[in-house]
């Protein structure tokens, strides 16, 4: 049945004392009088997450070096740890998710470890519009094995540069294509990719596929045992809050556990002989295999605060929301917006949709500083895109609404003129 939005400020209010996620947002760090819309580019800080976080600094000023052993070695085995909080959000087996990394990281880890290029199969296809550290990584691992990006590196033109048609991919997969790697949502659009289409098209073609979860990681019900993609990599610092550049994550389908990491680390050899130290690496054969380096606790310990409070919300009730505040959202700019110029530019149907939605104006840069300026918080991505984000544990319905009437202050005033067009540092 379709939603009957209603424009006056009276309904906003209604839909807020009937959320049942409401009360999470009590839980997170809110400055007063901010209007907080960028979760989708890093999330609010919570009490759970610091609580994470000081518990771990408690450890480390009580134990020092025996903060690895003690509780169950939960800190040394942490990567494990926070794969089983994982679990019910990206529907993979514990021992197939590894908690470690950057994202830029884990995709060099992976294509290193998934890409043997041949004569005739040496191709990696990806997009024209993904976020473009994916390509940087794949283009550097192309060089490293000795091929030009322009050669090996197959692309997928998108349409007009905002969506990508999975046709499109499925036509490309030719047979010298080895690797596919696609977002599952699009950074600018939010467009949802058709992950299970694109996933089988590519296994009947004998071509191994990965995916980045970074945008679709705490807003979609996902699920990667039914998937059955080869990898995939993605962040927990939007969606899942687990602060500003904290660990990241990777997905490894258990049928390739037997397969070495392209790039081994001490933390990839099974724990019962890593301490033995010896010069032959001895892979941990699951995704723990992949971990490298010592883990970064203080960058992994607000995430277990963060995930506690999923498991205890339900990804599906937060998908719920997710889809129906930004559909208010949208019914909202469509009655108040679009005679200033603003257009919508992500898909209006909730399986095509993500947890942002992309407000396209051709000030939208100014726009975006002249809403930071009344303690909007959102972001903008080149060339007139403002990523507008109602996230469903901390953002209400009066939120949303507040923020529509602040855009249409700002361009019934035109304060947004006030602001230079030089771009910040960080935008």
């Amino acid at each position: 049945m379709e939603e009957k939005f209603q424009v006056g400020p009276d309904f906003p209010k209604l839909l807020d004392n009937n959320d049942p996620l409401g009360h999470f947002k009590q839980r997170f760090y809110i400055r007063e009088g901010v209007i907080y819309m960028c979760g989708n580019s890093l999330g609010l800080a919570s009490k759970d997450a610091e609580e994470g976080l000081l518990n771990a600094i408690e450890k480390w000023k009580e134990e020092g070096v025996k903060i690895w052993t003690v509780d169950d070695s939960k800190y040394y085995l942490y990567s494990s740890y926070l794969a089983r909080l994982l679990v019910p959000i990206v529907g993979a087996d514990e021992d197939e998710i590894a908690v470690t990394n950057t994202t830029t990281t884990n995709i060099h880890q992976v294509i290193s470890t998934f890409y043997k290029p041949t004569s005739t199969k040496y191709k990696i296809l990806v997009d024209d519009i993904n976020f473009p550290t994916d390509r940087y990584a794949i283009e550097s691992q192309v060089r490293l094995k000795g091929y030009d990006p322009k050669d090996a590196v197959k692309v997928v033109e998108s349409i007009n540069g905002k969506f990508l048609n999975e046709d499109d991919v499925i036509d490309a997969m030719s047979p010298d294509v080895a690797i596919v790697f696609l977002p599952a949502v699009y950074y600018r659009t939010a467009q949802v990719v058709d992950m299970e289409k694109v996933t089988n098209a590519a296994k009947e073609r004998d071509i191994l596929i990965g995916w980045d979860l970074c945008h679709a990681v705490g807003v979609l019900e996902l699920d990667l045992k039914k998937l059955d993609s080869d990898f995939a990599v993605w962040c927990n610092y939007k969606y899942l809050n687990g602060g500003p550049g904290s660990a990241a994550a990777l997905y490894i389908n258990r049928k390739h556990f037997n397969l070495l990491p392209g790039m081994a680390g001490w933390f990839g050899n099974k724990s019962e002989t890593q301490f033995l130290l010896r010069q032959e690496f001895d892979h941990q054969k699951d995704a723990g295999g992949w971990q490298i380096g010592t883990p970064n606790i203080f960058s992994m310990a607000p995430l277990e605060g963060a995930l506690k409070m999923f498991k205890e919300a339900g990804i599906s009730n937060i998908r719920k929301k997710s889809l129906h505040i930004t559909k208010y959202l949208m019914y909202l700019i469509e009655a108040k917006l679009t005679k200033y110029g603003f257009t919508i530019g992500s898909y209006k149907e909730d399986s095509k949709r993500g947890g942002h939605v992309c407000l396209q104006h051709d000030e939208g840069y100014r726009i975006s500083l002249a809403l930071k300026d009344r303690k909007v918080v959102s972001d903008f991505r080149d060339p007139n895109v403002i990523r507008v984000t109602p996230t469903a544990l901390y953002t209400s319905y009066s939120d949303v609404y507040e923020m529509v009437d602040i855009l249409i202050d700002v361009m019934e005033k035109q304060s947004y003129l006030n602001f230079s067009l030089k771009l910040n540092l960080v935008v």
